[in-house]
């Protein structure tokens, strides 16, 4: 396997993972990127889209993490953008990134890596969309994990119209309708409020208890309320984060929720200042697990039944990677990830994945320093562990100890802690930026 910073190195997308990953192997001095991107732009999941082909962004979207908490390293949000920033406005933030590095003549757009085939000395051969073959040392995969849709099966039928959450983009289709959210993750509870504005009924279906997070704890984003509590110890941090929820959120009962039988921070929050409200206000109905359709009718876990026009199933996404044979990885139904650092492959020394994380938390700063690793990896002022079978199996126990047993947790991180993980890593000799741009 090549080592140094001559090495051909490989981005598969453009998001907001891909962009940073581009930006540190410049930043090691890694003197071949290039970064394929099937789109025309950069941005990825950010860059809306009407028909709802990838992006899973709405109209309304604004972010879940606080914009102090959501920048890259080395650039800061914008001051004027406010503490939650829209969709449009991270957009801008990525395209400002990306101009303020010069990264945009690393990408080649409108064009897809259709299979990427390992060959011999640990090295990657690429077939592209427009037919073309190129061949790589490194292959660093930031295609995103919210671009496939994960669907439920019940029994039965639905015959009204039934659609993920991927391609709700705004609310005015619901308009006079009566729908049934199933999920209640982040996307769920931004449907049901969404639609909840302009239609006649909204029920959402939940399987178990959820913490329902407001956006502001104290007068300060939710995270960085959090950010306050590391160096709590756990035994007083939890229960002072319950504590504080419970002040703010009171009774479930009278929300008609279930209670959450697992600690705070044991499952994926979810930041809703609203979905409460508009419980209590009788313009979202809660409801418990779907047990099966029957025409436009459906019938629920305890026994009642209602009539929808329309039934959303927000319920996440499958891990994806179509380019990639399934020998080599296969994590689309999977509740164990065996990744060390969620980023490196023991088979696979020269594929690594970048963003394949869910934070409690913001997932493209963590992707910047899961690259400023990687490209020290590249350059050599560092090493992979010989151990990685034994790593890797170590972090998918740790997080099927700390989070609850789903799909949905199968990369779930504590946004604080991980970081923490990755900074030990990088290397004391690692390059800044300043420093890159002096040496050429």
């Amino acid at each position: 396997m090549k080592i140094g910073t001559d090495a051909r190195v490989c981005v598969i997308g453009a998001g907001c993972s891909g962009i940073t990953a581009i930006k540190n192997m410049v930043q090691a001095g890694i003197t071949h990127v290039v970064c394929y991107e099937k789109a025309n732009q950069i941005g990825g999941n950010w860059v809306y889209d009407e028909e709802g082909k990838h992006s899973s962004v709405y109209e309304s979207t604004h972010i879940i993490s606080s914009k102090k908490l959501s920048a890259y390293q080395d650039f800061p949000m914008p001051d004027h953008y406010p503490d939650y920033p829209s969709h449009k406005q991270v957009l801008e933030y990525f395209q400002s990134y990306v101009k303020e590095f010069e990264l945009e003549q690393y990408i080649q757009f409108n064009t897809s890596v259709e299979a990427a085939e390992k060959i011999e000395n640990e090295r990657w051969r690429l077939t592209l969309s427009d037919g073309s073959i190129e061949e790589f040392d490194y292959l660093l995969v930031a295609n995103g994990h919210h671009w496939n849709p994960r669907l439920p099966s019940y029994e039965g039928e639905f015959t009204g119209e039934f659609m993920h959450s991927h391609n709700f983009k705004h609310n005015r289709p619901f308009k006079g309708q009566r729908v049934l959210i199933i999920g209640a993750g982040n996307s769920g509870c931004d449907c049901a409020v969404e639609i909840s504005r302009v239609a006649e009924h909204v029920d959402i279906s939940m399987r178990r208890g959820y913490y329902i997070v407001p956006k502001f704890l104290l007068g300060k984003p939710t995270d960085e309320f959090n950010e306050l509590m590391i160096k709590v110890p756990n035994f007083i941090a939890g229960p002072l984060r319950k504590m504080s929820w419970r002040l703010l959120v009171g009774d479930y009962d009278r929300y008609g929720l279930q209670k959450p039988d697992y600690p705070l921070l044991k499952s994926h929050p979810v930041a809703n200042s609203e979905l409460l409200y508009f419980l209590r206000h009788g313009k979202v109905h809660p409801k418990p697990d779907v047990q099966r359709f029957d025409g436009d009718t459906v019938h629920f876990t305890d026994g009642t039944s209602s009539q929808y026009d329309t039934v959303i199933a927000a319920t996440g996404y499958k891990i994806s990677f179509p380019f990639l044979d399934k020998s080599i990885v296969d994590f689309e139904d999977a509740y164990r990830v065996p990744l060390y650092l969620r980023t490196f492959h023991a088979d696979h020394r020269s594929l690594f994945f970048i963003g394949l994380v869910q934070p409690q938390g913001c997932i493209w700063p963590l992707s910047d320093y899961q690259s400023q690793l990687i490209g020290n990896i590249i350059a050599g002022r560092t090493k992979l562990p010989d151990n990685l079978h034994k790593l890797a199996e170590e972090d998918a126990d740790k997080i099927s100890r700390e989070f609850t047993k789903s799909k949905r947790h199968s990369v779930e991180v504590h946004y604080h802690s991980y970081v923490k993980d990755l900074k030990r890593h990088i290397p004391s000799n690692a390059p800044k930026w300043k420093q890159q741009t002096e040496m050429a």
